[in-house]
C-alpha cells in the first residue's frame, strides 16, 4: 500500500467516525436528552381502528396537567399541551441545556411540555394534541353502535369485538373479559364516567390491547390495584389509583393524574 492509499483510508475512516458522531448527536431515540419524540409501542393493526396520528408518539398526553404520586413508571414519553412545564408535577424533573424536553427517573423517555423552548417541541405538542382530539371525535362519529354490554355493568361480562354505545356510566366491578383475535377491534364511546374498582381486571384473551379504545366523555378512574388494558381517549380527567397498571395510553383533553402507577404502551 503506497502512501496516498493510506492517507486516503484515513481520510475516509475519520469522515465515517464525525458522520457517526453528529447522527448521534441529533437525537434519534426517546432516551437521548433533546431528542424528538417518536412512536413508542404498536398501533391498532385491524379494521376499524382509531387513528391516533402522532399522538401516538406518546404514552401519556394532556393539555392541563400530568401529576404523579412518586414512584410511578412510565415507559415512553409524556406530553403536556398548552400547558407548561410547571404542571409537570411530582416527575423530579432533570432539565437538559437544550430546553428540549426533561428527563425523570420515573420515565423512561422524555417529558414535553408547550413551554420547552429547543427544537421543535411546541410546534411537535401543538400537532399531537389536535391528532388525539381528531381521534376523540372521529372514535365517536359514525354509525351507531351496538347495545352497552351489561347496560354499563361491564364486571364478570366476556366481550367480543364491536362498537359500543354506552350513554350511561360505566362501571367494572369484577374483572371483565375482551375475547377475540389479533386484529379484532374494541370501542367503548361512553357518553357518562368510567369506574374499574380496586383489584379488577380487564383481560385479554387473544386481544391486543393498542386495538381497544375506551372513548370517555366524563371522569375516568382505575382503582388502587387495577388493571386496565387499552388506549383511553378522555374528554376530562384520567386518575390512576395506588399501583394500578395500565397497558395502553392515557390521552386526556385535561389532566392524567397517577399515584405510583404503572404505564406501558402495548
Amino acid at each position: 500500500m503506497n502512501r496516498f492509499e493510506s492517507i486516503t483510508k484515513l481520510v475516509l475512516w475519520s469522515t465515517t467516525l464525525l458522520l457517526a458522531a453528529i447522527v448521534a448527536g441529533c437525537g434519534g431515540g426517546d432516551g437521548v436528552p433533546g431528542a424528538k419524540a417518536g412512536k413508542v409501542g404498536a398501533t391498532c393493526s385491524g379494521t376499524g381502528c382509531v387513528n391516533l396520528g402522532t399522538a401516538a408518539n406518546y404514552t401519556i398526553l394532556a393539555k392541563t396537567g400530568v401529576s404523579s404520586v412518586p414512584n410511578s413508571v412510565v415507559t415512553g414519553n409524556i406530553g403536556l399541551s398548552p400547558a407548561a412545564r410547571t404542571f409537570l408535577t411530582g416527575w423530579s424533573l432533570i432539565t437538559e441545556p437544550t430546553d428540549t424536553s426533561f428527563g425523570s427517573a420515573q420515565v423512561s423517555g422524555r417529558l414535553f411540555a408547550a413551554d420547552n423552548v429547543g427544537g421543535t417541541t411546541s410546534v411537535n405538542l401543538t400537532t399531537a394534541v389536535g391528532d388525539m382530539q381528531t381521534a376523540y371525535t372521529t372514535a365517536n362519529g359514525g354509525a351507531a353502535g351496538a347495545a352497552c354490554p351489561g347496560t354499563g355493568n361491564f364486571g364478570g361480562l366476556t366481550v367480543t369485538t364491536g362498537v359500543y354505545d354506552c350513554a350511561v356510566n360505566v362501571g367494572i366491578a369484577t374483572t371483565m373479559y375482551l375475547s377475540g383475535s389479533n386484529t379484532d377491534v374494541f370501542v367503548f364511546r361512553i357518553t357518562g364516567t368510567l369506574t374499574q374498582a380496586a383489584a379488577t381486571q380487564v383481560t385479554l384473551q387473544g386481544v391486543l390491547p393498542q386495538n381497544v379504545f375506551w372513548v370517555v366523555s366524563q371522569g375516568v378512574n382505575i382503582g388502587t390495584t387495577a388493571t386496565m388494558n387499552g388506549v383511553i381517549l378522555g374528554k376530562t380527567n384520567i386518575a390512576l389509583g395506588a399501583n394500578s397498571t395500565e397497558n395502553g395510553r392515557l390521552l386526556a383533553q385535561t389532566a392524567v393524574t397517577l399515584n405510583q402507577a404503572t404505564i406501558t404502551p402495548p
